[in-house]
């Protein structure tokens, strides 16, 4: 009889490395999310993924290659097998012993992989294991090869970018704007604000023009900082680029335009939705960066209480009824309702979402974008819907008396629907709704839940404690604490120094 394998949670929580608990609820977790154990307790930031590679192999009996360890690397032998192939499945050949192709790889139960290799090298393999990030490091060569970062007290706009626009201000422009015309200097500039700002995890980046320059702001952790003024003679040149890649109309400046850029990062292809509006002083153009990470962060990662989440867990796993999220724009909405479909989406249900704009792509999930111009409007795309036989359907946003009506009648025929509304708590919700024009009797009988969300900034690295004198008692009172009692617990904000 075949001895069974020791759980990773289990093995994991023998080592100190997680506790019982975290194991535990990483293992409901990925049975109601479909994820591996070990992907839960990474991306919860329980573990480190190397934690979870060393109990990888001790389950699976293998050895563990620390590629970080010093002189590690230099055993590495690229030669022997195709560098498309080490790319392709992040493996890393160590040299051969006996016959056999030591083999590096990150997923002991990837069985199809081995019997590829197998086939393709016509060798026998002894696989060891490493962890994914570090072998996608090892053949980058992130550490030789990272692109040098601006720094922030550093113009973008270096001397010869400046120069060579001077010179091309009383010429056409069309050659500094061009698509093909890679080694333009306006094409580098807004390359390195582009490549500049998804590193640093900005969320929106701001192109205003002002009367004698051109601001450019980010927007990190919902606070914009000011980046550079750019000279103003570069702002005709700079929108256009910026447009042209957006595929929106260069030669029309009095009208608001929307776009999307699609470039790729660091080999993770990265969203832009750019938005540019006529201004005073020219257009404002702003690019809202869409990472396909953002909205896969997971449930338990969106920063529920427990029995909140459990609540939650509950509510999107009901047969059909309304839920309804609410709160400002920015709120992160959006993010929290796509984290639940991410969960929902299985093969055994058809989910259809109705948006505008489509921000994110999920594979297995039906998206419709609102296009107002050709008729495709909201209330169109849900009539449409219902015919579709969907189980689950998400409504970008309620904003009228139609569409509220047959979201609600589609709840009232058994379907499960998502939306949000801009109110400012949950409460208001359905007083928004009445106010609409919706029967209130067709509102209580639809709306399974609402839930109120804001954002709030997370502690910095440099958190600071409070002190006497900062704590107010009104405060204190509202979260059950005496002064006494927050001393040494409660943090001031103060500005991150990184």
């Amino acid at each position: 009889m075949a001895r069974s394998r020791k759980k990773l949670g289990k093995i994991l929580a023998d080592w100190g490395v997680v506790s019982a608990d975290q194991a535990d609820r990483a293992a409901k977790e990925g049975k109601s999310s479909g994820k591996r154990i070990g992907e839960v307790l990474v991306e919860s930031g329980a573990c480190k993924e190397e934690d979870v590679a060393k109990a990888l192999a001790k389950q699976f009996g293998m050895e563990f290659v620390d590629l970080s360890a010093p002189g590690v690397g230099e055993k590495v032998q690229k030669t022997g097998i195709d560098e498309q192939l080490i790319k392709k499945y992040l493996v890393l050949p160590m040299g051969e012993e006996g016959g056999k192709l030591r083999l590096v790889i990150h997923d002991p139960m990837d069985l199809d992989l081995l019997d590829n290799l197998r086939f393709r090298l016509n060798k026998e393999i002894e696989p060891r294991l490493a962890s994914r990030g570090q072998i996608k490091r090892f053949i980058e060569g992130e550490v030789a090869s990272a692109p040098k970062m601006v720094g922030a007290d550093e113009s973008l706009v270096t001397d010869s970018i400046d120069r060579t626009i001077d010179r091309s201000m009383g010429r056409s422009l069309d050659r500094s704007i061009d698509v093909s015309s890679e080694d333009s200097p306006v094409v580098k500039l807004c390359n390195r604000i582009l490549d500049e700002a998804v590193r640093m995890r900005v969320s929106d980046i701001h192109i205003e023009p002002m009367k004698d320059r051109v601001r450019l702001r980010y927007r990190v952790d919902g606070v914009c900082m000011e980046r550079d003024n750019l000279p103003k003679r570069m702002q005709n040149s700079l929108l256009s680029r910026f447009k042209l890649m957006a595929g929106m109309n260069i030669a029309e400046r009095r009208i608001p335009q929307d776009g999307r850029i699609k470039i790729t990062v660091d080999d993770v292809q990265i969203d832009f939705r750019v938005s540019a509006c006529p201004a005073y002083h020219g257009e404002s153009v702003v690019l809202r960066i869409l990472r396909p990470d953002a909205v896969r962060i997971g449930l338990v990662n969106l920063g529920f209480e427990q029995d909140n989440l459990d609540v939650f867990n509950k509510i999107i796993r009901r047969p059909n009824g309304i839920f309804l999220v609410t709160g400002p724009t920015g709120s992160g909405k959006t993010t929290t309702l796509y984290s639940a479909l991410d969960v929902l989406n299985r093969p055994d249900r058809k989910i259809i979402t109705a948006e505008d704009p489509v921000e994110y792509n999920f594979e297995g999930i039906n998206q419709c974008q609102v296009r107002e111009g050709i008729g495709l409007t909201f209330p169109a795309i849900l009539r449409s819907m219902l015919r579709q036989a969907p189980n689950i359907i998400l409504v970008g946003e309620i904003r009228d008396k139609e569409v509220g009506e047959i979201a609600i009648q589609a709840a009232l025929t058994g379907h499960l629907v998502f939306s949000t509304l801009h109110t400012n708590d949950a409460p208001s919700a359905i007083t928004r709704l009445i106010d609409m024009g919706i029967k209130p009797f067709l509102v209580a009988s639809s709306i399974q839940a609402i839930m109120a969300q804001r954002l709030i900034r997370v502690l910095a690295k440099s958190k600071q404690l409070a002190e006497k004198e900062d704590l107010d008692p009104k405060y204190l009172n509202l979260i059950g604490l005496s002064p006494e009692e927050a001393l040494g617990r409660v943090y001031k904000a103060v500005e991150s120094e990184e």
